[in-house]
């Protein structure tokens, strides 16, 4: 039975795509290997624990866990801080904000085991004793906050906005401040707070 054009066709590409995998891939192998030379590289088990040891809110901090936890459920789930919230747990919402080294950081995008020896600051480590952070104060004072949920993130990269001098207009801290959402839409007041803040450190 004779193959149809389609089929015809088919078996074409497939002979092009397969012989111009074979051409690029050449030059890499090199002239005295084979593709079945070539070994898959040593992988570690991704479950076998790692100790990770964190500065975390001015204290020292060390967790056995699972090499795929994010920060995010190494703050929440290993060391009890949760401040930080796991909104969409994709890093479209900003609830999750730290300070890592003193840049912001969707915790829930990074792995905890690379920030070995890194400086943590959550909205926990924010206030010293009862005194609250300037920007803590000024969300209270402005009613920055509904429900309450995006508010550590909020803050904590509200406090990162300030230390960037990202705060020369409302416009300037909206923009800086947009990868931390609201759902209850107090985004003029939460940018009335950050703009106060600013002007008082």
């Amino acid at each position: 039975m004779s193959e149809t054009l389609d089929e015809a066709t088919t078996l074409k590409r497939r002979t092009f795509v397969a012989a111009s995998v074979a051409v690029a891939g050449a030059p890499l192998l090199g002239p005295d290997r084979a593709a079945a030379d070539v070994e898959a590289p040593e992988t570690v088990p991704a479950d076998r624990p790692s100790i990770v040891r964190l500065t975390v809110n001015g204290e020292r901090r060390t967790a056995e866990i699972d090499n795929r936890t994010s920060l995010l459920d190494l703050l929440r789930e290993h060391l009890a801080l949760t401040g930080p919230k796991k909104g969409c747990d994709q890093g479209a919402c900003g609830a999750c904000t730290v300070l890592v080294d003193d840049r912001r950081v969707n915790a829930c995008l990074t792995l905890a085991v690379m920030h070995e020896g890194a400086d943590i600051t959550t909205v926990e480590g924010l206030a010293r004793g009862d005194e609250l952070h300037p920007l803590q104060q000024a969300f209270i004072d402005h009613d920055g906050l509904q429900c309450g949920y995006c508010t550590p993130g909020q803050i904590t990269s509200g406090v990162a906005c300030i230390a960037e001098g990202h705060t020369g207009s409302r416009e300037e801290i909206r923009e800086w401040m947009s990868g931390n959402l609201c759902r209850c839409g107090a985004y003029t007041n939460i940018v009335s707070a950050i703009e106060q803040t600013a002007k008082e450190v």
